[in-house]
């Protein structure tokens, strides 16, 4: 991100938004098994399908999913694998963070 301007910072805190809502993240997580219907991915998230549409609409803006209507149906399906690349490093780095806490926390217990 170095150098870059504000233009471009925006269109990289955009992105990020779109992954800093849980159900989104549990929306991209069952399109990464398989594409799915809308109403199959609301009925997984124990979510309305107009709550997820509008979470859906959030990710095809940003380029992370992708549309396509068959007949009546439409189905939903990952635009930009790289997504789960970026899901896996931070959750990585959240395990390490949370490895190291539990870590210093024992220590803390054996003190006693």
């Amino acid at each position: 991100m170095e150098d870059l301007p504000l233009a471009a910072l925006t269109q990289v805190a955009a992105y990020f938004q779109a992954l800093s809502e849980p159900t989104r993240l549990q929306i991209l997580n069952l399109l990464r098994q398989r594409e799915r219907k809308v109403g199959e991915l609301a009925e997984l998230c124990g979510c309305s399908v107009a709550n997820v549409s509008r979470h859906l609409g959030v990710l095809q803006q940003q380029g992370l999913v992708e549309r396509e209507s068959r007949g009546t149906s439409a189905f939903f399906r990952i635009a930009d694998p790289a997504v789960y690349q970026l899901c896996d490093l931070v959750c990585g780095s959240i395990a390490g963070n949370n490895a190291r806490a539990a870590e210093a926390g024992a220590a803390f217990l054996k003190a006693r």
